[in-house]
């Protein structure tokens, strides 16, 4: 009888994540590692020192054609024509109602534009930009063939010079260009998802094994370590950073997940723009929040109710312990009139109400992140 683990797809890293002896869970359709020395070890190396993720089950999208570049504008609500060669705009991809079908990282590069969807999402993903492209525009799922490596921390900058011919310093967030790391070509993107330093190196599979061992062998003095999903989502978590399937979905718009900022609604078209602007001119009526609760152990999980007054007002799509703060938090979303930060609700746990204070925004503000990302 065929099981989860049997069916779940391997990244080209997977035997050195069981040579490193990591907790090895399904996710995203990939046997991925949860942990390795553990979370709370892992999550402070990225915070302190600097981190080695293996995020290969990300997919990614290549667009080329004459027209890829309007077609890649219109499928997102960010700007993706007006941007240089070489930056990339993290963007929501929605439906016409304004429900995310995504959320996605676009980079323009000289001869295509490069999508890079959760993986998760990959197949759905795939059909829904394959239906929407115009013609002349050809689509490429390079997924199986790529390898995505992250170095995220504020020790990274340095590390990883050593290792490339590339000028690292001048490269801003969100900006990326080709260049060998550890003599392995890879597209080296200065992007992550941790409010930390970083980079994220795109490169064929079949080099991903002797990029990793390189790193790791290099990364001895400097400490560097393997991270795991449960760090990553730590990490992502003081940030306020959405996660598709628990803060965003294609039940929620980004003007309600607080990602106004990635909805350029002067772009003369893309998919949901109309749903958009009219949700912009009458007010969204839920918008996601942070939550601070009033006791530092109390961790309100995703799908407790928020309350006031004894109606419920709302509800948590993610929640945690966060190692940085030291206290429990979450995130979710609450009719407006209940949204004003410093504003205090209750999260019913299971019958039993705690106190929680409305927050913005990051959690967490301390990163080393060189600039931000908006």
């Amino acid at each position: 009888m065929a099981t989860a683990e049997t069916e779940a797809k391997k990244t080209a890293l997977f035997d050195r994540h069981r040579e490193l002896d990591a907790k090895i869970v399904p996710f995203a359709g990939y046997l991925m590692p949860l942990q390795y020395s553990g979370q709370i070890v892992e999550h402070e190396a990225v915070r302190r020192n600097l981190g080695l993720f293996d995020l290969s089950h990300m997919g990614e999208f290549r667009l080329t054609g004459p027209r890829a570049l309007e077609a890649a504008d219109r499928l997102v609500t960010n700007r993706v024509a007006d941007i240089p060669v070489g930056q990339a705009v993290y963007s929501p991809m929605c439906r016409e109602d304004g429900g995310i079908v995504d959320d996605l990282i676009v980079y323009r590069l000289e001869d295509s534009v490069l999508l890079v969807v959760n993986g998760a999402n990959i197949d759905k993903d795939a059909e829904w930009v394959q239906a929407h492209l115009p013609p002349g525009v050809k689509f490429r799922d390079e997924s199986d063939d790529t390898a995505l490596l992250a170095v995220q921390g504020p020790g990274t900058e340095p590390f990883l010079q050593r290792l490339t011919a590339t000028e690292l310093s001048p490269m801003g967030t969100y900006t990326a260009q080709w260049g060998e790391v550890c003599g392995i070509e890879a597209l080296i993107s200065r992007t992550g998802y941790t409010g930390e330093d970083g980079f994220e190196l795109y490169l064929p599979a079949r080099w991903a094994v002797d990029l990793w061992d390189r790193l790791m062998e290099e990364g001895r003095t400097p400490r560097l370590q393997p991270i795991g999903l449960a760090a990553r989502d730590t990490l992502r978590f003081e940030m306020g950073y959405c996660l598709y399937g628990n803060d965003i979905d294609d039940t929620t718009t980004p003007l309600e997940a607080g990602l106004s900022w990635t909805v350029k609604l002067n772009k003369e078209s893309f998919i949901g723009r109309e749903a958009l602007a009219k949700q912009k001119e009458r007010g969204v009526s839920r918008r996601l929040i942070g939550l601070v609760p009033a006791s530092d152990r109390c961790i309100p999980r995703k799908g407790y109710p928020l309350v006031e007054g004894g109606a419920t007002v709302g509800h948590v799509t993610s929640g945690t312990f966060a190692p940085s703060l030291n206290h429990g938090l979450g995130m979710g979303y609450v009719q407006t009139a209940f949204a004003e930060p410093g504003r205090s609700i209750g999260v019913d746990i299971r019958g039993r109400v705690e106190p929680v204070t409305v927050a913005r925004f990051p959690f967490y503000g301390k990163g080393s992140r060189k600039a931000p990302a908006k």
